[in-house]
């Protein structure tokens, strides 16, 4: 079996809300590259790629991967991600990898989990990802108070059955995103998980001060809470809760200067930042030896991915975390069937050969109709709509 070509495609889907962060707005759409690597036997494999417009990039690489077996990833993979340091990007070679295991399960008949050493679990948990929001579903008004995002929280407790979240934090001031927290603790319970993320925003003085408030709630961890390396080294000194990450390190480059600064305590994995589902795996032997934590990172991902996602959890026992998933706002998918149900906050692994889900092939058209007519956002990815002087900083609270 041999890869013939390369067949790459932009979508857009709306949400149901802007989403705001400490680097700017999701303009109320997500966008992703789709991937298709197609064989000489007809076998099709799905990869998928977020940061942008990625056809280019993925395209550049054809001629390094066409003739080769989709089998043999450590050769594809040297070819693709190793050759050049300066022209390396894991988050490409990640969306070849997913598709080439695709084409591997459909030829043997077996779900992708199964060439990643088996599932221990048939579905996987998933958080209530919290964003303070423009535009919001049903009244069109903002998220402003701690209370909108605590009732939010709420919500998403009922309808999906999600019994932990996350506060994508970095937005208002600190204590008002702490109160979220508190809010939720009391209208959930003590059994119910939080965490906050406010993406390294916060300077080192700021997250020591919100952490000792937060060490009362008994969290599950702390992510990110000041910038780099040396900023979650320094809190995590004097803090008495986890700290996690999915931005220091991101990379296993920087695995080993964060084991020995103690810098982490719970790694995010990442399909993208870690070189597809294999490497996750590789990241995972890594923290099992350090006994580091693992949890899951979301990247704003479509159905293709999050299956990829899925099915990687599922195979990894110390994977104990709900996982953060950005897919309750999506209004839908571009894979058959439509977005992934959840059940009790949990969605179930695929069954199906290879990563189990398929493309929706009117879907593809309509969505990539909609993301010609609204574009890459990328470009003007540090824009507030509703504050156009704005631009992101770090370290300022």
């Amino acid at each position: 079996m041999k890869i013939i070509d390369l067949r790459t495609r932009c979508v857009a889907i709306p949400l149901n809300a802007q989403l705001r962060h400490n680097t700017g707005v999701h303009p109320g759409y997500f966008l992703r590259t789709i991937l298709e690597i197609i064989t000489d036997e007809g076998v099709v494999g799905l990869g998928e790629v977020g940061g942008g417009d990625q056809r280019g990039a993925l395209q550049k690489l054809k001629p390094r991967i066409v003739g080769e077996d989709p089998f043999h990833l450590e050769k594809i993979k040297l070819k693709v991600l190793r050759s050049i340091y300066y022209m390396s990007n894991a988050r490409l070679y990640a969306a070849i990898e997913m598709a080439c295991l695709d084409i591997q399960g459909k030829v043997l008949n077996r779900p992708l989990s199964d060439l990643l050493g088996g599932r221990v679990r048939d579905e996987v948990p998933f958080i209530a990802y919290l964003f303070w929001r423009y535009d919001r579903p049903g009244d069109g008004r903002h998220d402003e108070t701690a209370e909108d995002l605590a009732d939010f929280c709420v919500e998403l407790h009922e309808t999906l059955g999600v019994n932990t979240m996350k506060l994508k934090a970095g937005v208002m001031a600190p204590k008002e995103e702490v109160r979220v927290l508190e809010l939720c603790r009391q209208q959930l319970g003590d059994d119910f998980g939080l965490r906050i993320d406010p993406n390294g925003l916060w300077s080192v003085q700021t997250a020591v001060q919100m952490g000792h408030r937060l060490e009362d709630l008994n969290i599950e961890y702390f992510e990110d809470p000041s910038w780099g390396l040396e900023g979650n080294a320094a809190v995590r000194k004097q803090i008495r809760i986890p700290i996690a990450t999915n931005m220091y390190p991101a990379r296993f480059d920087d695995l080993a200067p964060a084991i020995r600064m103690g810098a982490v305590d719970i790694v995010l994995t990442d399909i993208h930042y870690w070189e597809g589902p294999r490497g996750v795996k590789d990241l995972v032997a890594v923290c099992n030896t350090f006994n580091l934590g693992v949890a899951m990172h979301s990247g704003a991902e479509f159905g293709i991915e999050l299956a990829a996602m899925i099915h990687t959890a599922s195979t990894i026992p110390t994977m104990n975390f709900a996982g953060d998933a950005h897919y309750h706002y999506l209004t839908d998918d571009i894979i058959e069937g439509g977005l992934m149900r959840y059940e009790n906050g949990c969605i179930k692994v695929p069954t199906g050969p290879g990563l189990g889900v398929s493309l929706d092939e009117d879907k593809m058209t309509f969505y990539g109709k909609y993301y010609e007519e609204k574009g890459d956002y990328y470009a003007r990815f540090h824009q507030d709509p509703y504050r156009p002087d704005w631009f992101p900083t770090v370290g300022g609270m």
